[in-house]
């Protein structure tokens, strides 16, 4: 149980409710989820969350079902908001209260749960609503800015509207977002929040190898993020590769290409900022350089990009975008017909010219960290 001293800790909280289905109907409470948050490591400490019986159990609809999937079933056991409500006062009461949307929906919905039991709400001692918050200060990269929109976007998966799965959801939108920012600050004429594209976006022409970070993005590999950089011209050293495996100990396939000067200095700084950072989050994992400069190699550079696969049941196929381009004509997305990775070496080969738009993920795993390159759309140049 996590001191009520100074109460520094910052709740993360959310609720689910029934949805009104007619004018003048209100919100009953069907879930409270909260956790309690180092301010300074921003881990963890305590959590809570527990179905709420509701005093009218018709007020949970169909419609109420298909936005939360909670049934009258599921809470007629629960305990009433009564009953939880001096647990919750403790979480909340002179606290920082985060949520995402709280001003406007969860802070009202409290505030009337403990008006219906005729007790004195708790109050906060300060609000992070992120969904204002993020809206100001991170603009609107992600479309609405919606938790499940942000989920998508970062590669969080999907939301589950269940208040505990929402609220680590929450918090790890915000670390990414505010990762996102730091490397705006520190490179802001590499990293700038004006330039970003899309993944479909038309590739450049080539470029010899000259890095472009067209933005940040943060992607689901570890508790961290990543930046998205284009580069165009890469050549390749090494065919695929299925020698290292991702945080999960799946495999993960790559390739090996040569680093151009611009590009090194820029993943250079980066391995730099993300090796401070493991650092200071308390890290004694073996640092990896993302940048290889063996003996034999010190006049070039070479850098891993990694291919990605997801299964869908019993078939497994590439994440990557992976195009053909003749010298002629406009690239054309390539479709395998089953998974091959002797198909792609081959088109993938030594010496073959390769545009690429990857993603830096941080990863910690078993004793070892560093930034891995994530490809996430490969035009590949035909001779």
């Amino acid at each position: 149980m996590v001191s009520s001293g100074d109460r520094s800790e910052i709740a993360f909280f959310d609720v689910e409710t029934s949805v009104p289905t007619r004018p003048g109907q209100g919100f009953a409470i069907l879930e409270f989820g909260a956790i309690l948050v180092c301010p300074k490591k921003l881990v963890e400490l305590e959590s809570y969350s527990t179905l709420v019986r509701p005093i009218d159990l018709s007020l949970i609809s169909s419609l109420s079902v298909r936005c939360n999937g909670i049934t009258r079933d599921a809470v007629v056991s629960s305990p009433s908001f009564g009953d939880i409500a001096d647990r919750v006062y403790d979480i909340l009461q002179g606290r920082i209260w985060a949520g995402h949307n709280i001003l406007r929906f969860d802070c009202a919905r409290i505030r009337e749960a403990f008006a219906e039991i005729n007790r004195k709400p708790p109050e906060p001692k300060g609000t992070i609503d992120s969904l204002a918050l993020l809206t100001q200060r991170f603009g609107r990269r992600a479309g609405d800015m919606k938790m499940a929109t942000l989920a998508t976007y970062f590669g969080l998966g999907q939301q589950t509207h269940r208040s505990l799965d929402d609220v680590r959801m929450n918090l790890e939108v915000l670390k990414y977002c505010a990762t996102v920012l730091f490397l705006e600050s520190s490179l802001p004429d590499i990293f700038t929040a004006n330039s970003w594209v899309s993944p479909n976006a038309t590739t450049r022409s080539r470029s010899n190898g000259k890095a472009s970070l067209e933005g940040t993005e943060l992607n689901k590999n570890t508790p961290s993020s990543s930046a998205k950089v284009f580069c165009a011209g890469l050549k390749v050293r090494f065919g695929m590769s299925t020698k290292f495996v991702d945080y999960a100990g799946r495999p993960r396939f790559s390739f090996v290409v040569d680093a151009s000067p611009s590009l090194c200095r820029v993943l250079d700084k980066c391995d730099n900022l993300a090796q401070k950072s493991s650092g200071d989050s308390g890290s004694n994992s073996e640092w990896r350089p993302v940048v290889a400069r063996k003996a034999g190699f010190l006049n070039s550079p070479t850098i891993r990009l990694h291919l990605p696969t997801v299964a869908d049941g019993d078939v497994t196929r590439w994440i990557t975008e992976i195009y053909q381009k003749e010298s002629s004509t406009s690239a054309q997305k390539l479709v395998f017909s089953r998974f091959d990775v002797a198909e792609l070496d081959a088109l993938i080969a030594p010496g073959a010219l390769v545009d690429a738009y990857f993603s830096i993920d941080t990863y910690d795993y078993q004793q070892n960290a560093g930034i891995r390159l994530v490809a996430k759309k490969l035009v590949v140049h035909s001779s």
